[in-house]
Parts: C-alpha cells; structure tokens; sequence
C-alpha cells in the first residue's frame, strides 16, 4: 500500500496485486481505479484522471503546500471545476479538527492506546533531507524531525 494512495480489490479480484506502490507509479500502468483516494498530491491531476475508471471517483485530500495564495488547494479547485464536465467524480476533501478531538488523540498516543505510524525519523540537522524524503513520493507512513 503506498503512503498516498491506497488501492482496494474486492473479493472478485483474481490476480494478485504484487506491485511495490511506494517505489512504482501506478500511474503508469494499464489497471483503471473505481476510487482513487490522494492524500499527498504529488501526481498531476492529468495522470490520476487517466488511470480513473470512466465513471470513478476521485478524492484529494489536501495538497503539496506550495504556492503564494492557495497553498495546495489548486489541485482541489482544479478538480472541482473539471468535474462537473468529465464523467468521473472530482472532488475534494478539506477538514478542520476540533481542538478536543485533538486532545483526545494526544491523550491515546501518550497512553499507547493508538501509535502513528512512523516512516522514518530524521534529526533536525537533517531537515532538508527530511524534505527530500517526503518530495519523493515514496512514504510509507509519516516523517518526523526530532528536536
């Protein structure tokens, strides 16, 4: 399963999905998706449609975080204004959290009762690698920076 796309094979599925998602580009291959979920944006709007089945739904969640105004939601914008002229269903997620779920979320990592799931850990001296890291698509969970 890859860190910003995860794909779901229902019972009918005969062959076997043997594909390492964190390293290879599904994007590039000739299955076609029902449900495309993104949550790290770091693949063109183009290449996602192109790979959605003519009636799927594709989900971004969040985006890249660059650009001076909307910080990553072009993508989700981009999609929602495509959608409506398409077959396939473009849209977006965006969430805000209640700063007593995040409490309560706190409360269970700091009993052991949920445990993120870490990728890789890198100390502040290596920020910038850090950064390369989460650039190259190929995460597998999170990436923390110790202090």
């Amino acid at each position: 399963m890859a860190g910003d796309h995860t794909r779901v094979r229902d019972d009918h599925d005969e062959d076997d999905d043997d594909r390492d998602h964190t390293r290879d580009d599904f994007t590039t291959g000739t299955d076609r998706y029902d449900l495309i979920l993104d949550t790290a944006g770091n693949r063109p709007l183009s290449r996602l449609r192109r790979v959605l089945a003519p009636r799927g739904t594709l989900v971004i969640v969040g985006g890249p975080g660059e650009g001076r105004v909307l910080q990553g939601a072009d993508r989700q914008i981009r999609a929602a204004l495509l959608s409506p002229f398409v077959g396939q269903r473009l849209t977006g997620l965006m969430s805000t959290e209640p700063a007593a779920d995040l409490h309560t979320l706190a409360r269970l990592v700091g009993s052991g009762a949920l445990t993120p799931v870490l990728d890789r850990t890198y100390p502040l001296t290596q920020a910038a690698d850090a950064i390369d890291y989460l650039r190259s698509g190929r995460l597998a969970g999170k990436v923390a920076i110790t202090i």
